[in-house]
């Protein structure tokens, strides 16, 4: 038996509406719409046009509805910790603010004063970073114009998009589990956490696993779309977490890095670690699916290269991916690192002075051209996501024997290479399409073609092309 799906996976800078075939053994996936998502500055503060991406869903829909296939269901995934409010009758109050979006620098040293990190770490397991929605709701709460004052409802970006398809609210786990709000080992949400943000429980809605029914298109979006009264399905809304359920891996032994605009490496756990060490580390704890664990650090990833091609781009230069991987390749090694994670890097108005500038502050060697500065940023990354696996290596209960690279970083191969050569074990790069895979696959369990996570695994690793990557150096 082979059913038709459709997973929407909408990223940072763009998206994508994915028209998937699954039963029988097979997996095929084709992508029907693609679409650029870019932050809506107003003001002087960052948004997300979530009307333009809703319009750009419909004509994914629309087109996924014209190969006449009939479709048994829709997911949606997305970047984590933003959100719209909703009034009472349901209805969009404003658009949700963007992540990046400065207002909440100094936030969290704010609302320690108020309850300290420490005990927001125990609570939640999440890694302090300033754009957490605990912050933003901090903020926004104190804002006098703020769309949250008047809010009854806050949805997460992936739930928020299902409910103007559906009319139905729900709140997704994995989405959740990325707020700071979140305690891991319960699901519920923290009532003192709460109250500092400024939020009540009530504002949020019900509680989800990924595989849960949604609901139907709405007659209105059903008639618009031609797809008819098609099922929408709660996968993994977190698309870190769709992500890590497309691990081809056989077992557990293995470490991941999603690699994209974010690094996001780690290990899956059956339960949250949450210690003075891992506080002192800022590793998180987010939820997977079957209420697995995803213990995690965010590293500063490719954002830090595609910064440096737009400013490029600006003055002229506009390399391919080649072109870069080439030029990264001829450039000296060892030459100059700097740390990717550092906050100068996080929005600057031009990367490649800010990474300059950080390396003459710290009398380091200035990268002297554009491939040098690539070289900079590869060896950056490289030495970066070896220092994270080492420090998974203490907390991790088994031997990590493996790193699984998914996401659009698998291509990259220079770049994997030069991690399986600091990381000391095989690099195994693939599939690019972990997020849209796990979205579907969810789904394909939901409908009852596979099975458990680990059939689900299975499913995938007979279906997906990888390649791996040995260590050539010896490690010091």
């Amino acid at each position: 038996m082979q059913k038709t799906i459709i997973g929407v996976d909408l990223g940072a800078t763009s998206g994508r509406v994915i028209l998937a075939r699954v039963g029988d053994g097979r997996l095929s996936m084709e992508e029907v719409h693609r679409f650029a998502n870019r932050m809506t500055e107003i003001e002087g503060h960052l948004y997300w046009d979530i009307h333009a991406l809703f319009e750009e869903i419909l004509q994914g829909l629309h087109a996924a509805a014209r190969t006449g296939e009939k479709v048994a269901s829709i997911g949606i995934d997305t970047w984590g910790v933003d959100f719209a409010c909703f009034d009472a009758g349901g209805r969009l109050l404003g658009l949700p603010r963007a992540y990046r979006d400065p207002y909440t620098d100094g936030v969290p040293e704010r609302l320690f004063q108020e309850i300290p990190r420490e005990r927001v770490y125990e609570k939640t397991g999440i890694q302090v970073m300033n754009f957490n929605s605990l912050y933003q709701l901090y903020a926004q709460s104190r804002e006098e114009e703020s769309p949250l004052r008047r809010a009854e409802r806050v949805l997460f970006m992936p739930d928020a998009l299902s409910y103007l398809l559906t009319g139905e609210q729900v709140c997704e786990r994995t989405i959740l589990s990325t707020s700071q709000l979140m305690d891991p080992r319960s699901g519920m949400l923290d009532e003192e956490l709460l109250h500092v943000a400024g939020v009540r429980a009530s504002m949020f809605a019900r509680r989800v696993m990924p595989g849960a029914r949604v609901g139907v298109l709405r007659d209105e979006i059903a008639r618009r779309t031609g797809l008819g009264a098609v099922e929408v399905i709660a996968v993994a809304g977190h698309d870190t977490a769709s992500a890590i359920a497309a691990v081809p891996a056989s077992d557990e032994r293995f470490a991941y890095l999603s690699s994209g605009t974010w690094s996001l490496m780690g290990i899956e756990l059956r339960r949250p670690v949450i210690t003075a060490e891992s506080c002192a580390m800022n590793y998180t704890n987010e939820g997977g699916v079957d209420g697995t664990t995803r213990f995690l650090k965010n590293i500063t990833g490719m954002w830090l290269l595609e910064e440096c091609r737009r400013a490029w781009r600006a003055e002229g230069r506009d390399y391919s991916y080649d072109e870069i991987v080439a030029m990264t390749a001829a450039a000296p090694a060892g030459v100059t690192t700097i740390d990717p994670d550092d906050a100068a890097f996080a929005h600057p108005a031009d990367m490649p002075r800010a990474i300059r500038d950080y390396c003459r502050r710290r009398g380091l060697v200035v990268p002297a051209d554009d491939a040098a500065l690539m070289r900079c940023i590869f060896e950056s990354l490289a030495k970066r996501y070896g220092e994270v696996l080492d420090r998974l290596r203490t907390i991790a209960p088994f031997p990590i024997e493996r790193l699984h690279v998914i996401g659009g970083g698998a291509r990259n191969d220079l770049l994997n290479q030069m991690t399986a050569d600091v990381a000391g074990i095989p690099v195994v790069a693939g599939p690019v399409e972990a997020t849209a895979i796990g979205n579907v696959m969810i789904q394909a369990r939901a409908l009852g073609l596979v099975g458990s996570l680990t059939q689900m695994r299975d499913y995938i690793r007979r279906s997906v092309a990888v390649k791996e990557y040995l260590p050539q150096t010896v490690r010091s």
